[in-house]
């Protein structure tokens, strides 16, 4: 899954020794909000202290991130998280283009041209038009 939005907060970041594995870890939660039109945070965990070095994310960021939702049991209760494996920078002018609503220009080789909305007062034709009724009974599909 994808998510895109503003970096708008880095949480302290979190470490320990397996109980099962004896190895030391790491992780770091930071807080993403997006640009939609009800922008909406999400809480993601970036695991291991090469990944949080590597991604080097930091607070008001525009950033693009890949990740992987799975859930866990404690104590009867389940608890959703939300781990990121793939974070790129994002172009803040297209970032910006995003939050005000426009929409960027059609990409080359697109299948289908953008739904543009009819303008005021013009007259719209339905899909599929209306088909004459005949009577003759030989095509009285109901589609």
């Amino acid at each position: 899954m994808e998510i895109e939005g503003k970096i708008i907060a880095v949480l302290p970041e979190q470490g320990g020794v397996s109980a099962r594995t004896g190895n030391a870890w790491k992780s770091q939660d930071y807080v993403i909000e997006t640009h939609d039109q009800f922008p909406k945070k999400c809480v993601f965990r970036v695991f291991g202290a090469e990944r949080i070095a590597q991604f080097n994310i930091q607070g008001g960021e525009e950033l693009r991130v890949n990740f992987d939702i799975d859930a866990h049991e404690y104590n009867g209760r389940w608890f959703n998280d939300i781990r990121a494996w793939a974070v790129s920078r994002v172009d803040p002018a297209a970032a910006q283009a995003a939050a005000q609503g426009v929409q960027p220009a059609p990409m080359s080789g697109m299948p289908f041209p953008p739904v543009q909305p009819a303008a005021p007062g013009a007259e719209v034709t339905p899909f599929p038009p209306a088909q004459p009724a005949e009577g003759n009974g030989a095509d009285d599909l109901p589609f």
